[in-house]
């Protein structure tokens, strides 16, 4: 793609993931690219763990001005990177990846996006338990952490790495079939269960178990109703959707790649429109 050297900076943006057939990405950021009058596009780079290597060494190579880094990669893709962000560092995964001074660094714009939606609940959250174990539950644990939460645990299907999660952060690790043995003010499903997909009929929390839960935050968002809210909702338990996170991590991210601010009313207006419409 040739650059004007005096028109606004342009460049390619994307998602790598494996798989990504479930990604809003592409919509909410070419939506903000063109809002902006920015040039370039945003397109989803499908990208299997073995080609990872391979995929850095182009977007280095061809200076790829933002990528957004979803499951599987959050953490492998950190020892190809020149350099973290202090957030970044603290989580030991990355979401979000931008150039400064010729350097190609790592962000976590999880973690912000995981803030917005429970600042409104901060002075109630009491107790939370992470439900998984890979990098969008190690942005869970930094959040709750900045948000002051008291009490603060891990859950997952495989016990070692529940452990060695909770012990990069101080934390407790739960066994998965204890998890809901007692009350928590929150859970957050960092999980795939309940994704579109293989998963979508699939829930990581027993539907007869919300008794002692007083909020559910699931960051699935595609669907926005997934199992998990739909149990929880039917049990009158208060929730927060996958979609909320997704926007407010997407928003930081546009941000960091071009400095701009997108309208958050209009963005959010936008995601569900395209739920709506595609059934999500």
């Amino acid at each position: 793609m040739k650059q004007n050297q005096n028109k606004k900076p342009q460049g390619q943006y994307g998602i790598i993931g494996w798989p990504l057939g479930h990604t809003k990405s592409p919509l909410l950021h070419n939506w903000g690219l063109k809002e902006s009058g920015l040039g370039g596009a945003y397109v989803p780079w499908p990208t299997e763990p073995a080609k990872l290597k391979a995929f850095m060494a182009e977007a280095k190579a061809r200076k790829i001005r933002g990528v957004s880094v979803t499951i599987p990669h959050k953490q492998a893709v950190i020892p190809y990177l020149d350099g973290l962000t202090e957030r970044a560092r603290a989580v030991g995964a990355v979401n979000t990846l931008f150039w400064r001074e010729g350097k190609l660094l790592g962000d976590n714009t999880d973690v912000l996006g995981i803030m917005a939606p429970l600042a409104p609940h901060k002075d109630r959250l009491e107790s939370a338990l992470v439900l998984g174990a890979g990098g969008a539950a190690r942005a869970a644990c930094q959040a709750l952490k900045e948000l002051g939460v008291a009490e603060i645990a891990v859950a997952n299907r495989t016990q070692a790495k529940a452990e060695a999660l909770a012990k990069d952060f101080g934390l407790a690790a739960v066994p998965w079939e204890e998890r809901a043995g007692r009350a928590w003010t929150l859970i957050i499903n960092t999980t795939p269960l309940g994704m579109l997909g293989d998963h979508v009929d699939e829930s990581p929390w027993p539907a007869d178990g919300f008794a002692k839960v007083s909020l559910v935050f699931d960051m699935v968002y595609n669907p926005v109703r997934t199992r998990l809210i739909q149990d929880a909702q039917a049990a009158e338990v208060a929730c927060i959707s996958g979609l909320n996170m997704f926007l407010h991590q997407g928003l930081a991210q546009f941000e960091i790649w071009t400095g701009k601010r997108l309208d958050e009313k209009r963005a959010r207006q936008l995601l569900m429109a395209d739920m709506a419409l595609t059934g999500g």
